[in-house]
């Protein structure tokens, strides 16, 4: 199992830097401003260690797009719960909560993800909760919640199987589900609705193009 950083807060201020994403220009992020010394500086903990890649330290498109969406949208979320599944550094959560949600819950299986959040909330000045346990993985199950987000989780065909299947189960209890998605591998279109539809400026280090049309959808069951 992969472990944190021993000062997570730390390792994450020594190798980021607080930036504004470039489709919610509202919020800052701790996030990597140069691609190879933050991976390298994780990689070579990685090796001793196991630490999982900084995915937490980019602002990926799909997120970006979930967070452009709420923000442009408050009534979405305004009062109302809100769990951010995979959230990565939180970039979405921080966008429902902004938004106005009454509870934001930020999820993610890697510690430092958690820590980032963490950051990143401070940052802004909103709460976001966090749960650090794999709500695909069955009980414990997820917290309840009105609204069900997720950005960039079709990477990898298990993963985006599981992923869907889990999402689909929420939108069938009746929760408004939104996927940010830029295309991924193994994203399919089946039974979801465009609520939007950005261009995000990204890294070529990150992405093989320099802008990602990204879209966000509605999950039906």
């Amino acid at each position: 199992m992969a472990r944190s950083h021993p000062d997570p807060d730390a390792f994450i201020r020594g190798h980021t830097a607080l930036e504004r994403p470039a489709l919610v220009p509202e919020l800052r992020l701790w996030m990597a401003t140069e691609y190879l010394p933050i991976w390298q500086a994780t990689e070579d903990w990685l090796e001793a260690n196991n630490v999982d890649p900084p995915y937490w330290a980019f602002c990926w498109p799909g997120g970006q797009a979930v967070a452009r969406h709420l923000l442009d949208n408050a009534a979405l979320v305004t009062g109302k719960s809100v769990i951010d599944f995979a959230a990565g550094g939180g970039i979405a959560s921080l966008a429902a909560g902004k938004a106005g949600a009454a509870r934001v819950v930020a999820n993610d299986i890697d510690a430092m993800a958690l820590a980032a959040v963490r950051l990143n909330a401070e940052a802004n000045a909103i709460t976001v909760d966090s749960d650090g346990s794999d709500w695909l993985a069955g009980p414990p199950a997820s917290p309840a919640a009105d609204v069900v987000i997720a950005g960039d989780v079709c990477y990898e065909r298990e993963m985006t199987a599981r992923a869907m299947a889990w999402l689909r189960s929420h939108a069938a209890a009746g929760r408004l589900v939104l996927l940010g998605d830029p295309g991924r591998n193994y994203f399919t279109a089946e039974r979801l609705e465009e609520v939007a539809r950005y261009d995000i400026p990204t890294s070529l280090q990150l992405e093989n193009r320099g802008l990602r049309q990204t879209t966000v959808w509605r999950v039906h069951a």
